[in-house]
């Protein structure tokens, strides 16, 4: 299992290696090469209105030499991060994932945009580092079943919006990484997706579980 490295703001991943990555993540999102994956925390205060998030974070991962990183922004507290190991047959799968759902959000519901607006925020930001080697259809493939099984674990947590039980944060994050080759397929079916699942589903349900004993399941001041 690759070890997270913990230095408060930054939790990060060596993956030893470039891999293929996708992800929506707030720096070098979308299909890109990569060795590192970076969490930064920080507080409401840091995110007024007017700030340049975008162009700060950018600039942050350039003067700590990780310009190419694949990076993500969490205001849950790094330090509670969780991770999971997942192997179906000769394929194995790792998930590391940081949960705060503060801003937990039920998908679909029928509130308009700002109405239930928090005072707090939350998110759930997710890497996963899969040995299989996948194509970018397969990566997709691979970023729906990272995403269903943090549905699945946020459902099973019992966290509750006003519309109902909640799906995830409007924040949330997830990067999907893989050794680049020309396997399209990452079904549930399949022992890579089943591996992604599992790992997904075991991190994030340890950290909604924790993060409701820790809060209550209220949000609380990030500053």
């Amino acid at each position: 299992m690759i070890a997270p490295r913990l230095e408060h703001p930054w939790l990060g991943l060596d993956l030893g290696q470039q891999l293929r990555m996708i992800s929506w993540a707030p720096h070098r999102g979308g299909f890109v090469r990569a060795r590192h994956i970076l969490w930064r925390e920080v507080r409401n205060a840091d995110l007024t209105e007017d700030f340049d998030v975008l162009a700060w974070l950018a600039q942050d991962c350039k003067a700590r030499g990780m310009a190419d990183a694949v990076a993500m922004l969490t205001s849950r507290k790094i330090a509670t991060f969780c991770q999971a190991e997942r192997r179906v047959g000769s394929v194995c799968a790792q998930a590391v994932a940081t949960v705060g759902l503060s801003n937990a959000e039920r998908a679909g519901d029928n509130r308009g945009f700002g109405a239930g607006a928090r005072s707090t925020y939350g998110t759930i930001n997710i890497a996963v580092i899969l040995d299989q080697p996948l194509d970018d259809i397969g990566l997709i493939e691979a970023q729906s079943i990272a995403s269903a099984a943090r549905t699945a674990a946020v459902l099973d947590s019992g966290a509750i919006t006003p519309d109902g039980p909640a799906t995830g944060t409007g924040t949330d994050c997830i990067v999907v990484a893989a050794p680049e080759g020309d396997m399209p397929f990452c079904g549930l079916h399949t022992p890579q997706g089943k591996a992604i699942a599992a790992a997904v589903y075991a991190a994030v349900r340890e950290g909604a579980d924790q993060w409701i004993a820790e809060t209550g399941g209220k949000p609380y001041d990030l500053g």
